[in-house]
């Protein structure tokens, strides 16, 4: 509506006091004003249908678990094509395409892949030391260098020896995205987006087939995403006798590859560039979080074993996904008339869970809810929400972010790595301006001073 569009346009013109981290009316402004008017769970019309904000952690978790209650809301089709696959579908199709993608994303497949992670940041800590001048420091915009990271550990993971046409396909989803935020609300699809569907469309057929063939041939080497989605297709497709109901035709796996990109690359570049300004205004614990790498890996690489130990960039991680969630909240639609604690509601009503709102709720986190503070998890994630369902940086029940373990698997490596290599302080020119597009991104980029850090013998 007008209204919203004016609230974001209010919000994003100045940037926020540096040291606050109270970002929901700048990020989610008209749910952060509905809210404080109209209470915790508000509703409001949109154009001709009811909306309804949710922050009560009860109702929240019961819209997450109810999957068949609660279902993905109308799109526009130029978002629609953005969020492709798993990310959209419902009902059967959900459950086999969950079925069938979930051992790429599982833990011990991913372990298998430690060395692609490694290989990624190694190339990125070299970037950056070349950039160095000679009293050992530099003023680095790290923002554009973490998404090029996460890009690159997302193509060499998802697609493996076929990597480089994976990085160009993802150049080709980046000018998708960049190209439907510009013409929101127009119906006409420009000529170039239809060239970059085929174009990608063609790129991934190619590379599916490849890999597919190598997979029958016996020589895939079955560690990368693509690899093991094909190989767990094919196992369901032989267990059902082919029938055509069953497994994924290429068009369904071209849908999934489109979501590696999505899921494997914007939350862990977003939740990499807010924990590096966080410890650059927090140096106490930049240097907690140094000296604990340094015990657990010395000069070493991370290991997946050693990263298991590390508590207190566990710790930092889930509260930089608590004050800087990678989306805003989570948009759900009343499929049948159904009844949310006191509360009815009839088919059609959209829903807005707003992870923003709660997860920095002072009723639910203390006064202190706005401060960061890692050590309110010191003791895992039940006992820093009470066992009530106030964090949920990756959405919740079964439609749990997928890539959940990937992001912070990459994100504890390239920490562990950049801090072993350098200590990291804001430049002055940093501006605090969080916005939302897509994720929540700095505006102006992430300036910082790096120092080198001596080597511990």
């Amino acid at each position: 509506t007008k209204e919203t569009l004016k609230m974001q346009m209010q919000a994003m013109s100045k940037p926020m006091n540096l040291f606050s981290n109270d970002i929901g009316p700048r990020v989610s402004p008209y749910d952060h004003y509905i809210v404080n008017k109209h209470g915790k769970n508000s509703f409001i019309w949109n154009g001709q249908t009811p909306r309804v904000t949710l922050t009560d952690p009860e109702l929240i978790k019961d819209v997450f678990n109810k999957i068949y209650d609660f279902g993905k809301p109308n799109m526009g089709p130029n978002i629609r094509s953005l969020i492709p696959g798993l990310a959209m579908h419902e009902g059967e199709k959900w459950s086999k395409h969950r079925k069938i993608i979930n051992p790429a994303f599982n833990l011990e497949k991913l372990k298998n892949m430690l060395p692609l992670f490694i290989q990624c940041c190694d190339d990125l800590i070299s970037k950056w030391e070349e950039m160095l001048s000679s009293d050992g420091s530099s003023e680095i915009d790290v923002w554009p260098f973490v998404k090029n990271l996460t890009a690159d550990v997302i193509s060499r993971t998802a697609f493996g020896s076929s990597y480089l046409e994976g990085r160009r396909i993802f150049q080709l989803l980046k000018e998708k995205i960049e190209l439907t935020l510009k013409m929101r609300g127009q119906r006409l699809v420009p000529k170039r987006m239809k060239e970059i569907d085929r174009d990608i469309k063609a790129s991934l057929m190619d590379i599916i087939n490849k890999r597919d063939k190598a997979l029958k041939a016996g020589e895939a080497t079955k560690n990368n995403l693509l690899d093991i989605l094909l190989e767990s297709n094919h196992k369901e497709i032989e267990e059902h006798g082919n029938n055509k109901n069953v497994g994924m035709n290429i068009e369904e796996v071209i849908e999934e590859c489109k979501l590696f990109y999505f899921a494997g690359q914007d939350t862990t570049s977003v939740l990499l560039v807010w924990t590096m300004i966080l410890l650059s205004r927090y140096p106490d614990w930049q240097a907690r979080a140094r000296e604990e790498v340094s015990q657990v890996f010395g000069n070493q690489k991370p290991t997946f074993d050693g990263l298991n130990q590390l508590k207190i960039v566990t710790m930092i991680l889930y509260e930089v996904l608590r004050l800087y969630p990678p989306g805003v909240g989570v948009p759900r639609k009343v499929i049948k008339d159904v009844k949310l604690g006191n509360l009815s509601f009839p088919a059609g009503v959209e829903i807005f869970i707003s992870t923003i709102l709660v997860h920095h709720d002072s009723e639910l986190w203390g006064d202190d809810a706005k401060e960061f503070k890692p050590e309110r998890f010191s003791e895992g994630v039940l006992k820093a929400t009470n066992g009530r369902f106030s964090f949920f940086p990756f959405g919740g029940g079964p439609r749990i972010c997928i890539a959940q373990n990937f992001a912070l698997l990459e994100a504890k490596i390239a920490l562990s790595m950049i801090l072993q290599c350098f200590s990291f302080e804001l430049s002055p020119t940093y501006t605090h301006a969080p916005t939302m597009v897509m994720t929540i991104q700095p505006q102006y980029g992430a300036p910082v001073i790096l120092h080198k850090v001596e080597k511990y013998e």
